[in-house]
C-alpha cells in the first residue's frame, strides 16, 4: 500500500491527541491529586504504594490482553477498530475522574486504572500501524515524528491545565481544585477529538474482517499467539531484544509516573514538579527529532545505549538530590532522552518483526512494557515501605516522619536504577543482529 504523507501526519497525530493523558493526568495532576486529594490523609509512602499498585494492576491486564487482542486484530483490518474501541475507553473514564470525591482514592485508583487500559490498549495497535505508514528508509524519523508531536500537543494542553490551576478566577473557576477536576474534561475532549483525524486519515491494508463472530475470532486469535511464541524462538534477535527492552524501558516508564510522586515525598511543591513537567515536554519536542537523526546517522543500536546510560546518570541522581534546581536539571536531562528512546526502540522493533504480522508482534512488545511496568511501580511501593518499617523509631516526632518518609522515597526511586542496568546488559548481549540503517 502507498505510504502518503497525509497518512503519516494522522498517524502522528494520535500522539499528539493521547499524550494528553500521558502528560496532564498520569505524569501530572493524577499523582499529585492522588496525593493531596484523593488519599487526603494518608502517610505519603502509603499513598505511593496505593499508586503504585494502581499503576502494576492495570499493567497486569493489559499485558495479560496484549497478545490476544494483537492477534485477533491480525486476522483481517482489525488494528483501526481496536485502537478507536480502547482510546475511547480511555477518554470516557479520564473524563469520569471529574465525578470522584475528596478522600475516596479507591475509586479514583479503579477510575484511573480503566483509564490506563484505554490508553494502553489503544498504542497496541497504534505502534502496529507504523509499518502501514513508513517504509523502512523513514521509519526512525515517522516514529520520532510521533513521539515528537506528543510531547508538543501534551505540552500545549498542559501549559493550558497548568495555567487554569494558576489563575483559576481568570477561566471562571472556583478555586485550583475546580480547575484540576476540569483538566481530566479537557483531557477527554482532546484525545478523543484529535484521534478523529487518525481515524480518517490512516487508512489499513489487509483483507477486511470476517464477521464469523468474537468466539471464532478469539480461538484463532489464541492459536496466533501460540505461533507467535514458536516464531520467537526461531527469531532469537526478536526475542533477545523484546527482553532487554523489557528491562530498560520498565525504568522510562515508572519515572514517568512515578516522578512527581517521588518529588512530592521529598517536600518539593506542587508548583515546581508542575513546572519540571512543562520543561520535559517542551524540550522533548525537538529531542525526540533530533534522536531520530542520530539514529539515522549514527546507528539506532549506539543511540538506544546512549539514552540507557543517561538514564542510568538520572536515577543515580534523583536519589541524592536536595535542591530545586537539580528536579529542573534532571528534567531537562529527561526530555533530551525520554522520547528518544522509545522512538528508537519500537522503530528497531519494527525493521525485526515479520511482515504481515505487526499486531500480534507489537501485542508483545507491548505486552512486556507492560509487564515491565508493573515491576516499576510495585517495586518503588514495596522498597519505600520495607525501608520506612525498618528504620522508623518507636513514637516518631513529626520531624523524624518526615526524615524517615523521605529516606524511604530515595531508596524507592534507587530500585529502578537496578531495571536500567540489567535492560543495557541483555542489549549488550542481544548483539547487533538487524539490518543496518546507514
Amino acid at each position: 500500500m502507498k505510504k502518503t504523507k497525509k497518512a503519516v501526519w494522522g498517524w502522528a497525530l494520535y500522539d499528539w491527541a493521547n499524550s494528553a493523558f500521558a502528560t496532564t493526568v498520569m505524569a501530572g495532576f493524577f499523582p499529585i491529586f492522588f496525593k493531596q486529594y484523593w488519599s487526603f490523609g494518608a502517610d505519603v509512602n502509603l499513598s505511593t504504594a496505593r499508586l503504585g499498585f494502581g499503576n502494576s494492576v492495570a499493567s497486569l491486564l493489559v499485558a495479560a490482553m496484549a497478545p490476544l487482542l494483537g492477534a485477533i486484530a491480525d486476522c483481517g483490518s482489525a488494528r483501526k477498530k481496536f485502537l478507536i474501541t480502547f482510546a475511547y475507553l480511555g477518554v470516557i473514564m479520564t473524563t469520569a475522574l471529574v465525578l470522584v470525591e475528596k478522600g475516596q482514592w479507591a475509586w479514583a485508583v479503579f477510575i484511573y486504572l480503566l483509564a490506563v487500559i484505554g490508553f494502553s490498549g489503544a498504542n497496541i495497535f497504534y505502534d502496529s500501524l507504523l509499518p502501514e505508514v513508513a517504509d523502512t528508509e523513514n521509519v526512525d524519523m515517522v516514529s520520532s515524528l510521533g513521539f515528537s508531536m506528543g510531547y508538543l500537543g501534551g505540552g500545549l494542553l498542559f501549559l493550558v491545565n497548568v495555567l487554569m490551576t494558576m489563575f483559576p478566577h481568570r477561566f471562571g473557576l472556583v478555586d485550583a481544585q475546580s480547575a484540576v477536576r476540569l483538566s481530566f474534561v479537557t483531557v477527554g475532549i482532546w484525545w478523543g477529538g484529535f484521534t478523529l483525524f487518525t481515524i480518517l486519515w490512516v487508512k489499513e491494508s489487509g483483507a477486511p474482517s470476517q464477521s464469523n463472530g468474537i468466539v471464532r475470532a478469539m480461538v484463532h486469535g489464541i492459536k496466533q499467539v501460540a505461533e507467535t511464541v514458536k516464531g520467537l524462538r526461531q527469531l532469537k534477535p526478536v526475542a533477545l531484544f523484546l527482553l532487554a527492552y523489557w528491562f530498560y524501558i520498565d525504568g522510562v516508564d515508572t519515572i514517568v509516573r512515578m516522578a512527581v510522586d517521588y518529588g512530592l515525598s521529598l517536600g518539593f511543591s506542587a508548583t515546581d514538579l508542575i513546572g519540571a513537567l512543562l520543561i520535559v515536554q517542551f524540550v522533548g519536542f525537538p529531542a525526540a527529532l533530533a534522536f531520530g537523526k542520530l539514529g539515522q546517522r549514527w546507528g539506532v543500536r549506539r543511540a538506544i545505549f546512549l539514552a540507557i546510560a543517561l538514564y542510568m546518570l538520572i536515577t543515580a541522581w534523583a536519589v541524592f538530590m536536595t535542591r530545586r534546581h537539580e528536579f529542573y536539571i534532571l528534567a531537562v536531562m529527561i526530555g533530551l532522552v525520554q522520547g528518544g528512546i522509545q522512538a528508537l526502540s519500537r522503530s528497531y522493533y519494527s525493521r525485526l518483526i515479520p511482515e504481515g504480522q505487526s499486531a500480534q508482534y507489537f501485542g508483545f512488545y507491548n505486552m512486556l512494557g507492560k509487564f515491565a511496568a508493573i515491576i516499576g511501580p510495585a517495586l518503588m511501593g514495596l522498597v519505600g515501605l520495607a525501608v520506612r518499617r525498618a528504620i522508623m523509631p518507636p513514637a516518631p516526632t513529626p520531624e523524624q516522619m518526615r526524615a524517615v518518609g523521605e529516606t524511604a522515597a530515595r531508596f524507592s526511586i534507587a530500585s529502578v536504577l537496578l531495571l536500567f542496568v540489567i535492560g543495557g546488559v541483555l542489549f549488550y548481549l542481544a548483539g547487533d543482529r538487524r539490518p543496518s540503517t546507514s
